[in-house]
């Protein structure tokens, strides 16, 4: 009996300014794409999320990155913001921990607003300056969705997280924003468009069949160009 064709998947990061370009290209330009994805976190883990990685076998990703390199995508999305007429602000991580933002979506997952707080977090950090490693802007931020932020003591949601980051390295995942249809993965903003393209050909990797629109126009989807590099993320880079 054949396999079940893997669901489309959607590696996110809410560090990440890239990542926040892409799912706005998305939600704006082919927004019914965004329901047939299985979405899957990416972050950089903490002692006790590195721990029960390692214990399942596994180690994150983890590439430095320059000084030179840091700069480069500053420079880079400054451009890519201005392109999109967003007003950014660059947030300042003085203590990163990833945890509390990226063990929230599990629980908004789970009451069905699992986008809602991608997009939301994201919003947040890039637009109004928040800082998503600090708990209490999440529970602020969740309580505006409606739902309690994640306890990041709680054994279960740690192993889920764990979980879920065996994912990244089982399926390769290097950085962000990162989309796997079928066997055809696509990295970064610069692939967005061919991603999008891969539903509207046969036999596009999915269970669903193919949509009858036509592909994607090139011009609606131009404003996703740019690096995938994620700046804020030391390992999430290429």
């Amino acid at each position: 009996m054949p396999r079940a064709a893997r669901p489309p998947r959607f590696y996110f990061n809410l560090r990440s300014p890239y990542n926040f370009f892409a799912l706005r290209a998305l939600r704006a330009h082919r927004p019914d794409l965004l329901d047939r994805l299985e979405w899957r976190p990416f972050w950089e883990p903490d002692e006790t999320s590195g721990k029960l990685l390692a214990e399942a076998g596994a180690e994150f990703p983890y590439t430095p990155m320059s000084r030179a390199k840091q700069f480069y995508i500053l420079r880079d999305v400054r451009r890519l913001a201005t392109a999109r007429g967003l007003d950014l602000t660059w947030p300042v991580d003085a203590e990163p921990w990833w945890e509390p933002a990226h063990l929230t979506w599990f629980v908004a997952e789970r009451h069905g607003l699992g986008q809602a707080w991608v997009e939301r977090a994201g919003r947040a950090r890039w637009l109004e300056g928040r800082d998503l490693c600090d708990p209490a802007t999440v529970a602020e931020l969740a309580a505006e969705l409606g739902f309690e932020a994640a306890d990041t003591d709680d054994p279960d949601l740690r192993a889920r997280g764990a979980r879920a980051l065996l994912d990244v390295v089982r399926d390769g995942v290097f950085g962000v924003p990162y989309f796997v249809n079928g066997s055809e993965p696509y990295w970064g903003l610069d692939r967005v468009a061919d991603f999008v393209a891969s539903f509207d050909e046969p036999g596009d990797g999915t269970d669903e069949g193919t949509d009858d629109r036509p592909g994607p126009d090139a011009a609606d989807l131009s404003v996703v160009a740019g690096r995938a590099f994620d700046l804020s993320h030391a390992g999430g880079c290429g």
